[in-house]
This record gives C-alpha cells, sequence and structure tokens, in this order.
C-alpha cells in the first residue's frame, strides 16, 4: 500500500464522534491492522475528535487527516477557532484524553507554527509473523 492521505471534515459536535470512530477504523482496517492496532486507532480517533472539540467554537469543523500505509497511521487535526474558556469538565476531559491518547498510541504530539495549533497522533501496526516464522 502507498502513502495514502484521506481527510474526513466534520462539525465540531459530539454526535459525530461515532463517524470519525467508524471511519478510522475502516481506514487502517483496510491497511492491513491487527484488530489491537485497530481498535487503539479507533480509540485514538475519538479522543483526537473530543480533544480537539473542547477546544475550539462549538460552530466550527475539524478536519482530520489521516495518512496511513502498511506500517501505521498519523491522525492530525487543526485545532480550530478560538479556544473555550476551560472550565473544570473540559479540564477533566482534556486530561482524560491526553492519558488515553498517550497509551494507545506511539507518539502523541500538540505543536504550534504560524498557521496555528495541531494535534497529532501517530499509532504503528504490529506486524503478525508469518506461518514460516512461527
Amino acid at each position: 500500500m502507498s502513502r495514502d492521505r484521506v481527510t474526513l471534515t466534520v462539525p465540531c459536535r459530539a454526535e459525530y464522534a461515532k463517524t470519525v470512530r467508524m471511519t478510522a477504523a475502516a481506514l487502517v482496517g483496510r491497511a492491513g491492522a491487527t484488530y489491537d492496532d485497530l481498535d487503539d486507532v479507533r480509540i485514538a480517533a475519538e479522543e483526537v475528535f473530543v480533544y480537539a472539540c473542547d477546544h475550539a467554537d462549538q460552530d466550527s469543523e475539524l478536519a482530520m487527516v489521516f495518512d496511513l500505509d502498511d506500517e501505521g497511521v498519523d491522525i492530525q487535526v487543526r485545532l480550530e477557532g478560538a479556544a473555550r474558556s476551560l472550565d473544570e469538565d473540559v479540564e477533566r476531559r482534556t486530561a482524560y484524553a491526553t492519558f488515553i491518547l498517550q497509551s494507545v498510541s506511539d507518539h502523541f504530539e500538540l505543536s504550534s507554527d504560524l498557521d496555528g495549533s495541531y494535534l497529532k497522533v501517530t499509532k504503528r501496526f504490529l506486524q503478525e509473523p508469518d506461518d514460516a516464522e512461527a
């Protein structure tokens, strides 16, 4: 499989979390990931979505970019809009999302440049041993 880029743009509303989760699962399933990897990516994609929505205007859209190949997937989202004031519930969800993302991904990064802030998660797929090697 060549390196493919898929961009999913969704409104920043909770009812789209399932769409994000299912799209991520379908993409990595196509890439030949193991069930455990697929599950990790599905969880990571939803947590990226929740994290980004908690830090964006309610009326904004999120463009989630999936870069994938046989070795893994990168999920990146630009944190759009003016950051909401972080109340206690949002801070708790952010801490929980960060913990989950660090647990299910190989790399978790928040970065900023002149174009804005980004959240990026990388998951490398486990390689199943060939039957001849087992």
